[in-house]
């Protein structure tokens, strides 16, 4: 296993935690670059759940999904020099697609590791933003060893999808706005669904809504093959996945819970539920005739949870993080061709 804690800092002296400050100056260093995403109602999703559900829209984010947050805040925290080496990232898709964008907004190469399955639409945005693509076989290859492998090489910092406090930081920076815009409009939430891979979106939200909010519940929704974190959160310690693929949610498939992440959502008194894939496409098609949004499965699993029912929302105020809408489009119409909910 590559020894993330040692490359990440890249000899900065950052502490392995992440509080309201930090996502505070993650805000500053993001803004004019992310997308302040929208905090959407629906009076016929209110219907069918039986109370109010805001969606907090980062498929609508810059490069589809709230990822180019945290690569940006990352790449800006970094040291200029050390920046310019390059820099490595192991990613489904939508982390690549992040780290490939900041690393074309500030100048500098950026080679990303992409499963070979991943959705063609990823790996050719990645592309897209200057990156390099290196494919690998999820089932048979450890995707750190072949990190490990470039950054050797190029001699680059590696910028982790979860388990490093300045992406955390700001993953954190969609919870702040959450928080912001329930405040604007008068309201208070009751609870927080956040989809959860590695668990660093969960644990920047929930930082950012327990400081806000300290009564509102955060809930992590999982695809049901890959409940790690539900099974970590029980066992009081992080628990990896036996399988590296097998579920339609591509971009929630994490090995195990990132130990920063993981240590937030326990502070934070996370809770995990599971959604199966069916209930994931299910919300797929929901969000794309109901909403007019387009969100990928795993960008829609705390949409999922609501409407199965595996979620409560009667009679209370739930926000919804929708945080990737990167569908390939061969997905999208298998979606729409099963019967509306």
């Amino acid at each position: 296993m590559f020894d993330y804690g040692s490359n990440m800092m890249n000899g900065l002296q950052q502490r392995d935690t992440v509080g309201v400050a930090d996502i505070a100056a993650a805000a500053e260093r993001i803004a004019g670059e992310a997308v302040r995403t929208p905090l959407l109602a629906s009076a016929l999703l209110d219907e069918r759940v039986g109370g109010r559900v805001l969606l907090k829209c980062e498929c609508l984010q810059r490069t589809g999904s709230f990822k180019f947050r945290g690569a940006y805040n990352a790449l800006a925290s970094l040291d200029p020099d050390a920046r310019g080496r390059g820099v490595v990232a192991v990613s489904s898709g939508n982390h690549a697609q992040g780290v490939a964008e900041a690393a074309r907004i500030f100048g500098v190469p950026a080679t990303v590791v992409m499963p070979e399955d991943a959705p063609a639409i990823k790996r050719d945005r990645a592309r897209r933003s200057g990156a390099t693509v290196i494919g690998y076989d999820r089932s048979r290859e450890d995707r750190d060893a072949v990190a490990a492998a470039v950054l050797a090489q190029s001699g680059g910092v590696l910028i982790h999808p979860y388990n490093d406090p300045r992406v955390i930081a700001g993953q954190g920076t969609a919870g702040r706005e959450i928080a912001a815009q329930c405040a604007g409009m008068g309201i208070v939430p009751d609870a927080v669904l956040v989809p959860c891979g590695g668990g660093g979106l969960g644990a920047g939200i929930g930082v950012a809504i327990r400081d806000a909010y300290p009564e509102a519940t955060l809930t992590l929704v999982e695809p049901e093959a890959f409940d790690d974190y539900g099974r970590s959160l029980r066992a009081g310690q992080p628990i990896a996945n036996t399988a590296t693929s097998g579920s339609i949610c591509d971009a929630l498939l994490a090995p195990s819970p990132g130990t920063i992440g993981f240590a937030l959502n326990v502070r934070n008194a996370a809770r995990a539920v599971t959604v199966s894939d069916e209930a994931a496409m299910a919300a797929v098609a929901f969000a794309f005739r109901e909403l007019k949004l387009s969100v990928e499965p795993g960008g829609a699993v705390g949409l999922a949870a609501l409407l199965s029912g595996g979620v409560d929302g009667r009679d209370r105020t739930t926000v919804v993080v929708l945080s990737g809408g990167n569908v390939d489009e061969a997905v999208l119409r298998e979606a729409l061709s099963r019967p509306a909910i």
